[in-house]
Parts: structure tokens; sequence; C-alpha cells
């Protein structure tokens, strides 16, 4: 999992394509639940939190971007 700080050094385009890839991971980790081949339950709550990080800092970029404008 990676760590807040980490994923604040990232640029932009970086946190797209790891968005990206974790909505994937967690659309194939659901398939799998619902067709009985999940053993590790826990990976979806780890998903699920990584994509609120990532989202969180883009957020906070495009606020800062928005107050360089102005």
């Amino acid at each position: 999992m990676a760590d807040i700080k980490d994923i604040r050094k990232k640029s932009e385009s970086d946190l797209n394509k790891m968005l990206k890839d974790k909505r994937e991971a967690l659309r194939d980790f659901r398939f799998a639940g619902a067709g009985g081949r999940t053993r590790n339950v826990r990976e979806g709550r780890t998903l699920r939190h990584e994509i609120a990080q990532i989202l969180t800092v883009l957020n906070e970029k495009t606020l800062a971007n928005k107050g360089n404008d102005a």
C-alpha cells in the first residue's frame, strides 16, 4: 500500500493512471467475489482506501492550481 506522502510526490498524470489501475483492480475484485473466488477479503477495503487517498491528493492539487490562477 502506498503512503500518502509518496502519493503527494506524483504528478497529476501519474495519479490519474494509478486511479484507473486501482479502479480496475477493484472491479476485478468485485467480480471475483461474486464468483466466489475471493481469498483475501480485506483487499477490497485496501483498494477503496487507496482510491480515496489518490482522489484526495488530486483534489488538493486541483484546488492549489485554482488558487494560483486567481
